[in-house]
């Protein structure tokens, strides 16, 4: 399997890993983790547990545009092979961004977007750029 696709099964499983430290929180902050109101418990988390809320959210956004990018790279014919290290950056990038988070280190989190980011919009450029 192409790096593109194991870099798009991990972005499948971050969120859920966060989803994990999330619960954590909300056992240890409350106790209990209530199923019938979750998203009210998750609101109102503090510290750790509420950045693993955020952190989540965005892998759920980044994995969008993630799976979009890899719509885009396959579609266009592009080799999958000159996109290997794109999809590596895209996903090392993504983890730490989830380890930043939560260490609320914010200019290392916000870089570590950046990249992910910016890696997707050179693989759709390099999609862009495919004479077919």
């Amino acid at each position: 399997m192409a790096h593109i696709l194991y870099a798009l099964l991990g972005a499948m499983v971050l969120p859920i890993m966060l989803s994990w430290v999330s619960a954590y929180a909300r056992m240890k902050q409350f106790g209990t983790i209530d199923n019938n109101h979750p998203r009210q418990q998750q609101a109102e988390l503090e510290g750790v547990g509420a950045r693993a809320v955020a952190a989540q959210s965005n892998a759920w956004e980044a994995l969008m545009l993630y799976t979009a990018t890899c719509v885009i790279v396959v579609a266009a014919g592009l080799d999958l092979a000159s996109v290997e290290m794109f999809a590596c950056i895209f996903l090392g990038a993504r983890v730490l961004h989830g380890v930043f988070y939560l260490a609320n280190l914010g200019i290392l989190r916000s870089m570590s977007f950046l990249a992910a980011t910016g890696s997707c919009f050179y693989m759709i450029y390099l999609a862009a750029t495919v004479v077919v």
